[in-house]
C-alpha cells in the first residue's frame, strides 16, 4: 500500500508494465523472441545488445530518433524538462533567424518518448529518464563516431588527463579564481560555460576572428586542425578552454560552449512534425482506373511476349550465374523497350515463378509448368498474380546494371539482387499514394521528404546507423524505383494509385481482380484480314486464336490494336509446326470479319505447294528430292559452297553440315526445305516444347524476424512471466544431503522427493525442484504437483506455463516455496 519504489534498472522498469504493454514491445521488436526470453532479466539483456539496439533505431522516425539523440548528450539520468529545453532551446537568438518551433516540439515530446519506452530504448519516470548504455555509446560524441548531433565531448570529458598547471592557465585567462583541484577546476570551466551571462562577457571580448573559428565548429563536426604554432584567434580560444586538446594537432569545441552558442538546442533544425504529402496533380479518379488498366494490360502482354520468346529454350546462364549483357539486349530489343525496363519485366517473371532455370547440363531459362497454368487464367487474376509477386519480392531489378560490394556486375536473374528492405519500402510508398484523395498524384520530392523523415537511419557495418541526407541511399532509390515499377504494372495509372490497387493492398488479390474485371476489354475471336497480307487484331486476342496467329505471322506494331504481317516465312512456320495448307485456309475463313484477300490465299498455296520438296535428314546431313533440276539448280549456286554439298544418287546430295545448319542454308537461299526422321517422314516443329521442371518462385529475404502474430505474442508474454515468476521465487532452504557442499539445485534423496512431492498433491502447493533433462542440462523450477504415479510426477510447471511430466529419478531434489512470497 506505500508509494511506488521508481525501477532502478531496465528490467525492474519492463517487470512493471502491464501484458499488453510487454507485447507491444515484442511486437515493435520481434528479434527479442528469437528464442523467447526465459524470464524479464533476459528479456531485458537481449533488448540491450547492440544489433537489437541498431536494429531499433534504425525504425524510429526523425523526431523520435532526434529524442534519443538529445538524451544521449544529455546527463544521465535527465529530466524531462532537461530534454524538453535540449530540443526547443533556451529562447535566445542562436543568429540562425529562425521561428522557434516550440509549440510543435511540446506537443510532439510525449508522443516521441512514449515511443523510445515502448521500444525499450528509454527507461525510467519523467524525472529521471535512462537511454538504454547501448544506444547512448551509438548516439554518443567521439572521434571516431561523431554524435549525429553535431556536439563533442563535455568538459570533464575532453581535460580528462590534462595537467593540473595547464587548468590553472586555462581558469586565469577565462577570468575565473584559481584552483589546485583537478575536479574543482573543471566544474568551474563547465560552470562559466553553461552561464549565459558570464559566457556572453567572455565572447564580448573575443577577436572577431575568434568568433569565426567558432561559428565553423558550432553545429559540427566540432573538431578543427591546428598546426603547432597556431594564429593569435585560434590561441584566444585555447588559452580559455573555449578548443580543447584531443591530440597534438586536433581541438575540439566542447558541449556546454556550443550549446551556448546554440542557443542550448541540440539540434539544428529539429523536425518534430512529418513532412506534407504535396499533390503534383488532381486527376478524374475513373480515368486513373482506365489508365492503369490499360498499363496493366500492356504488362501482361509484354510477361506473355517473354515467356513465347523464350518458350523454345530462352538463353543460357552465364557461370556466375544470370543473364548475360548481350542476352538482356536482346530481350529488350524483342519486347520493344529499353533495358532496364526488359530487366524489370524478367525479374517480374522470375519472382512470380513463370521462368526458371531448366536444370540441365546446358543450362538455359525457360517458362516453367505454371506459366501455362498462369496463362489459362482470366486477365484480371493474371495480373493480381503479378503484383503480388512484385510487391513480396525482394528482388530488386533496379540494381541491375550496377556493381556489388567487390565491384563485379550485376546482372539480371543473377545472385545478389536481394534487398531486404525493398518490400516494406513498396508498401509505404503506396500507403503514401493511398493517404491522398482518390485521383491525386503525390510529388515524388516530398514523397522522398516524407519516407526519410519515418526512417531516417540506414545499417553501415561496423559504425551502426547513420543518415544519408540524400537521395544516394537505398531506401530512397528503392522508393524512387518503386514510383515507376508502380506505373508500369499498373498499380498507379497517370501517377495516382488506381481503385483496384487500393483494394489490393486493403481486401486482396479477390477484391482487386473483381474492380479490375469490368475494366479489362473482352478477348476477341476474330481478327480483320487486309489485302497488304496483314491481320489486324482491335482488342486482345482469345488465346487460342492468339497462339495459332502467332505462328502463322509476325508481330509488325502494337497499341490499341495489334498489326500482324504474313510473309512466306511465317507460313512455313506453321507448315512446320504441322498445319496444311487447307487448314489454314480454314482458320483465316473461320477467324475473319472480312473475306480472305486473294493475295494471302495465293501466299499460302504457293509456300505450301513447295514446302516439303527438298528433304533433309542425318547422314551428316542429306539433301532428297525428286526433282533431280532442282538439285542441280542448288550444285550451281555459289551460295551453297559454304554447305559443302556432293551428289550421292541422281535425287540425294550429302552435305558435311549438320541438318540444322543445311536448313537454315537452304532457307536463306529461297528454298523451303522440310526435315525427315530415319523412316523418311516430315519432322513436325511444335512451338512450345521447352519446360521448366517444377519450380518454386524464388522466396524473399526477410528483412528480420517477421512480425508475431496476437496469439504467439500472448504465449511469449505468459512464457517470459512464468519464467520469471520461477526465477525469483523464494524458497526455504533445502537440506544437502547429497553432501553436494550446497549447489544452486536442492539436493534432497529420493525416498524425502517422493515425501515432499505426494505432500505438496495433497495439500496443492508448489514447490522448488531441481531437474537435469535427457541431454543432461540442469534447470531449476516451480511446480504444483497434481499426480504421483509409476515413477512419474504429472504438475503444472509455472516455469513453461503449462502441464508437464518429470521423471521422478531425474529430479535433483525438492524444497518448499518460502511462506512469503514475493512477485
Amino acid at each position: 500500500m506505500g508509494t511506488t519504489t521508481p525501477p532502478r534498472t531496465l528490467a525492474e522498469a519492463l517487470r512493471a508494465r502491464g501484458d499488453e504493454s510487454l507485447a507491444g514491445l515484442l511486437r515493435a521488436r520481434p528479434d527479442l523472441l528469437s528464442p523467447v526470453p526465459n524470464d524479464i532479466t533476459q528479456l531485458a539483456t537481449r533488448a540491450g545488445t547492440r544489433a537489437s539496439v541498431v536494429r531499433a533505431l534504425e525504425h524510429l522516425d526523425r523526431f523520435a530518433l532526434q529524442t534519443a539523440e538529445a538524451l544521449a548528450v544529455a546527463p544521465d539520468p535527465a529530466p524531462y524538462d532537461t530534454l524538453l529545453a535540449l530540443l526547443t532551446g533556451d529562447g535566445q537568438d542562436d543568429g540562425e533567424g529562425r521561428d522557434d518551433a516550440g509549440a510543435a516540439i511540446t506537443a510532439a515530446l510525449p508522443d516521441a518518448l512514449a515511443t523510445l519506452r515502448e521500444q525499450a530504448l528509454v527507461w525510467g519516470e519523467d524525472a529521471r529518464l535512462h537511454l538504454v548504455r547501448t544506444a547512448r555509446e551509438l548516439l554518443a560524441p567521439s572521434p571516431q563516431h561523431p554524435s549525429p548531433t553535431g556536439l563533442g565531448p563535455t568538459v570533464s570529458e575532453a581535460t580528462a588527463g590534462m595537467s593540473p598547471g595547464r587548468l590553472q592557465e586555462i581558469l586565469t585567462a577565462a577570468g575565473l579564481p584559481a584552483t589546485y583541484d583537478p575536479v574543482s577546476a573543471v566544474t568551474a570551466l563547465a560552470g562559466l560555460f553553461t552561464d549565459r551571462t558570464r559566457m556572453a562577457e567572455l565572447l564580448d571580448t573575443a577577436p572577431v576572428e575568434a568568433l569565426s573559428v567558432l561559428d565553423r565548429l558550432v553545429w559540427g563536426p566540432p573538431y578543427g586542425e591546428v598546426t603547432p604554432n597556431p594564429t593569435p584567434p585560434v590561441q584566444w580560444l585555447r588559452d580559455r578552454g573555449l578548443l580543447l586538446p584531443v591530440s597534438t594537432r586536433t581541438v575540439v569545441l566542447p558541449r556546454e560552449a556550443a550549446l551556448h552558442l546554440r542557443a542550448g538546442r541540440a539540434h539544428r533544425v529539429p523536425e518534430p512534425v512529418a513532412p506534407v504529402l504535396v499533390a503534383a496533380a488532381e486527376r478524374d479518379p475513373q480515368a486513373v482506373d482506365r489508365a492503369a488498366a490499360g498499363q496493366g494490360f500492356m504488362a501482361l502482354s509484354t510477361v506473355e511476349d517473354l515467356l513465347k520468346l523464350w518458350n523454345n529454350g530462352g538463353p543460357a546462364i552465364l557461370r556466375a550465374g544470370g543473364l548475360s549483357v548481350r542476352e538482356l539486349k536482346r530481350a529488350a530489343g524483342a519486347l520493344d523497350v529499353s533495358e532496364p525496363v526488359a530487366a524489370f519485366w524478367i525479374e517480374l517473371a522470375y519472382a512470380a515463378g513463370l521462368l526458371a532455370s531448366d536444370g540441365e547440363t546446358d543450362e538455359r531459362y525457360a517458362p516453367t509448368p505454371a506459366s501455362d497454368e498462369w496463362l489459362d487464367l482470366p486477365a484480371q487474376d493474371r495480373w493480381t498474380h503479378l503484383a503480388t509477386a512484385w510487391l513480396a519480392a525482394t528482388r530488386t531489378a533496379g540494381l541491375i546494371g550496377g556493381q556489388d560490394a567487390k565491384g563485379r556486375a550485376l546482372s539480371a536473374l543473377g545472385p545478389d539482387l536481394d534487398r531486404s528492405a525493398a518490400p516494406e519500402v513498396r508498401h509505404r510508398v503506396l500507403a503514401l499514394f493511398a493517404s491522398l484523395p482518390p485521383g491525386t498524384a503525390p510529388d515524388p520530392q516530398t514523397l522522398l521528404a516524407r519516407l526519410r523523415w519515418e526512417r531516417p537511419l540506414r545499417s553501415t557495418a561496423p559504425g551502426g546507423p547513420t543518415a544519408p541526407g540524400d537521395a544516394s541511399d537505398l531506401r530512397s532509390r528503392i522508393a524512387l524505383w518503386t514510383v515507376n515499377d508502380a506505373e508500369l504494372l499498373g498499380i498507379t495509372g497517370r501517377g495516382a494509385l488506381s481503385s483496384q490497387a487500393r483494394a489490393l493492398l486493403d481486401e486482396g488479390p479477390d477484391a482487386a481482380a473483381a474492380r479490375l474485371a469490368p475494366l479489362i476489354p473482352e478477348p476477341l475471336d476474330h481478327v480483320l484480314l487486309q489485302a497488304d497480307l496483314t491481320a489486324v487484331a482491335p482488342g486482345p486476342l482469345e488465346r487460342p486464336l492468339a497462339e495459332m496467329l502467332s505462328v502463322l505471322a509476325d508481330v509488325e506494331s502494337k497499341g490499341g490494336a495489334t498489326v500482324y504481317r504474313f510473309t512466306p516465312g511465317s507460313v512455313r512456320r506453321a507448315l512446320d509446326a504441322g498445319r496444311a495448307a487447307t487448314d489454314l485456309h480454314a482458320f483465316l475463313a473461320t477467324h475473319s470479319r472480312t473475306p480472305v484477300p486473294q493475295p494471302l490465299s495465293y501466299l499460302i498455296d504457293d509456300v505450301a505447294r513447295r514446302h516439303g520438296h527438298l528433304r533433309i535428314g542425318a547422314a551428316s546431313a542429306y539433301v532428297r528430292c525428286d526433282d533431280e533440276a532442282v538439285l542441280n539448280e542448288i550444285l550451281a549456286d555459289k551460295r551453297s559452297a559454304t554447305l559443302r554439298l556432293r551428289r550421292l544418287a541422281p535425287t540425294v546430295l550429302a552435305a558435311q553440315a549438320d541438318p540444322g545448319s543445311l536448313l537454315d542454308g537452304l532457307r536463306e537461299m529461297g528454298y523451303a526445305p522440310a526435315a525427315e526422321s530415319a523412316e523418311g517422314d516430315v519432322l513436325i516443329t511444335r512451338a512450345g516444347a521447352r519446360r521448366t521442371p517444377p519450380r518454386t518462385p524464388p522466396v524473399p529475404v526477410p528483412e528480420g524476424p517477421p512480425v508475431p502474430d496476437a496469439t504467439l505474442l500472448a504465449a511469449a508474454v505468459r512464457a517470459v512471466r512464468a519464467g520469471d515468476s520461477a526465477a525469483r521465487a523464494v524458497h526455504k532452504d533445502a537440506p544437502d544431503t547429497a553432501g553436494a557442499g550446497g549447489g544452486s539445485l536442492p539436493r534432497t534423496t529420493p525416498a524425502e522427493t517422493l515425501a515432499t512431492v505426494q505432500a505438496a498433491v495433497m495439500t496443492g502447493s508448489a514447490v522448488w525442484i531441481g531437474y537435469v533433462n535427457a541431454e543432461g542440462a540442469a534447470s531449476q523450477r516451480v511446480i504444483a504437483p497434481v499426480k504421483v504415479e509409476g515413477g512419474f510426477v504429472t504438475a503444472y510447471d509455472h516455469t513453461a506455463d503449462e502441464v508437464r511430466t518429470y521423471p521422478l529419478h531425474r529430479i535433483t531434489g525438492v524444497a518448499e516455496l518460502a511462506d512469503e512470497q514475493t512477485t
